[in-house]
């Protein structure tokens, strides 16, 4: 019997700068690929042919305005704004600790200041649209995708080389 891994503490930096004390929450962008429904001759039943993968976005909370954000907003670039994530995942039967890092770059879509009231601490919500991805567990990269660069790397595999080289781009 195991237990899982439960986030213990978690950093979130923006161009560098650490927001410590200042980030409550980060979203992980959902992971999701586009299937369009074929069934030919000879098929009993169909099947799903991958199109390729959906945008990504990541969402993430402050505990009140963060100028440095709101500095960003209209960024021209769609890999303007770097984004990482940082995550210490325990688990309580072993009490190993594992490192998840996650890296995006795009630019914020959404920058929500909430309301504000005398007396209540208010929140800064933002939505981040994003063109690059990178997720490493213990240092190691389990997931990378380059929008801009047709790179979808997987458990070290890179789903993307033959089309690339078929395409003449290396």
């Amino acid at each position: 019997m195991g237990l899982p891994r439960k986030l213990k503490n978690m950093m979130i930096f923006n161009a560098g700068a650490a927001y410590i004390g200042e980030a409550n929450s980060f979203t992980q962008p959902k992971l999701t690929r586009k299937f369009e429904e074929y069934r030919g001759a000879g098929m009993d039943v169909g099947v799903k042919l991958d199109m390729g993968g959906e945008p990504l976005e990541v969402e993430f909370t402050c505990a009140g305005p963060m100028r440095d954000v709101l500095r960003q907003y209209g960024a021209v670039g769609v890999a303007d704004v770097q984004l990482r994530f940082v995550g210490a995942y325990q688990n309580d039967d072993a009490g190993s600790v594992d490192n998840i890092e996650i890296v995006v770059r795009g630019r914020h879509e959404e920058i929500d200041l909430g309301e504000s009231k005398p007396g209540e601490g208010g929140e800064m919500k933002v939505k981040t649209a994003v063109s690059y991805y990178k997720l490493d567990w213990n240092g190691v990269t389990e997931i990378e995708i380059d929008a801009l660069g047709m790179v979808m790397i997987v458990g070290g595999v890179d789903r993307f080389a033959e089309i690339r080289a078929a395409l003449g781009i290396f």
